[in-house]
Order: C-alpha cells, then structure tokens, then sequence
C-alpha cells in the first residue's frame, strides 16, 4: 500500500501532577509545556465528560494547575475545544495538502490516504477529537464550524480535485468521486462511530475495512 510520510502525533504530553518544572528552564519553554498540558487534560475532560459536562475546574484539577491559569492562554471552554481541533487536526490536514500526489495513480492516491487515516487518525487520539465532533457538533455549532473550516474546507476541495485529475486519465468509467469526494472517507466515518459504540462486542478492523472498501472502488488487487 501506498505511503505518503507524515510524522506521527497524539495528544499534547501532561506532566504527572505535583511534578516541579526543571530549574533554570525557560519562560516560553515553560508556558508551552503548561499549555500541552491544559490541552491534553481537556482532551481527556472531554473524552470522559463530553464537552457540555467538562468544566474548567475539571481539566485544571487533571492539569495541576489553578483555574486561573487557563484564561492565560485560552479564553474559555469553547476556545480551549477549538485549539484542540487546530492542534491536533491541522499539522495532518496540512500535510496532506502538501503532499505530492497530483500524478499519482487514483487507486494508490486512495491508498495513501486510507494510510494516513488508520496511522494518524484511528491510531492515536485524534480519533477523539473527531468522535467528539460527531457527538456534539449538533449541540455546539461552534465546534462543529472550527472542524468544518480546520479539516473539512481544506481538505474535500483538495481530494475533489485529485478525483477530478483521475477522471480525466480514464481511471473511473464516471466522475462520482469527483462530485462526491465524501464518498471515499465514508467508511473512515463508520468505523469511528462504529468502534466507539460497539468496540467492546463487535471490534472493526479499520484496515481491513478500508481495503474492502478500495477493492469495491477499484476491484481486487490482481497478483502481478
């Protein structure tokens, strides 16, 4: 299977509560490690809770760290979700951009891409950050709009694109993935919902999934 290299990420680090910051390191160094730290408390907050139920007391106690402290970098509850979707969602969406697939074959292009999700998105936590979307993006329109212009803007009109290219070369007998680029991360969206409501009776294997997928878009791989 095709790969496009990304540098594998999860959440922002926590330091274990009570642990001293080291002498003699810098301010800045400082303040960016105490802001991974409210980050990946509020991801864990929100995972746990959900987001109307998380309160700040709840993420600085899981922080070890004063209340207070959030409102220097974060504005309040809503903000501190929306940096967590641009931390942990942007840096992959970006690379995906810059990716140099343009002249790739479409089904190795699908492949690359299915890579990435089940490496960098169901592989780490990340796949929290998007479940949380799913469950209360309806609820909080906000955080719904912040993924929507974080990941889904950048990243549709990049694969319609793509589609579009492979449509020109012959590669589909129509252009339905070209119109509808949602198409192709269908199952990744299944498999999320799926494996976040029924994992502990009926676990997905989300590879496996996504290759069935592809051989339904392209037919099975042939032995060379």
């Amino acid at each position: 299977m095709a790969r496009i290299a990304t540098k594998r990420g999860e959440a922002p680090r926590r330091k274990a509560a009570g642990q001293p910051a080291p002498a003699g390191r810098p301010r800045a160094e400082r303040q960016a490690a105490r802001r991974e730290a409210i980050l990946a408390a509020a991801l864990d907050e929100f995972s746990a809770r959900g987001f109307a139920a998380t309160r700040l007391d709840d993420i600085a106690r899981r922080a070890d760290v004063a209340k207070g402290t959030i409102y220097l970098y974060f504005r309040d509850k809503e903000s501190l979700f929306q940096e967590l979707v641009r931390a942990m969602l942007s840096p992959i969406v970006g690379r995906l951009e810059a990716a140099p697939m343009a002249d790739l074959p479409a089904r190795l292009l699908v492949e690359a891409v299915a890579d990435i999700f089940v490496r960098e998105i169901f592989g780490t936590r990340r796949k929290d950050v998007i479940r949380l979307i799913i469950t209360e993006g309806q609820r909080f329109p906000k955080l719904a709009e912040v993924y929507y212009h974080e990941v889904i803007e950048r990243v549709v009109p990049v694969m319609r694109a793509l589609m579009q290219r492979a449509v020109a070369r012959g590669e589909f007998p129509n252009d339905a993935l070209a119109r509808f680029p949602q198409l192709l991360i269908a199952p990744a969206m299944v498999a999320l919902v799926w494996n976040g409501l029924f994992d502990r009776f009926a676990p997905l294997d989300v590879r496996e999934l996504l290759r069935a997928h592809i051989a339904i878009l392209f037919g099975e791989r042939t032995a060379p």
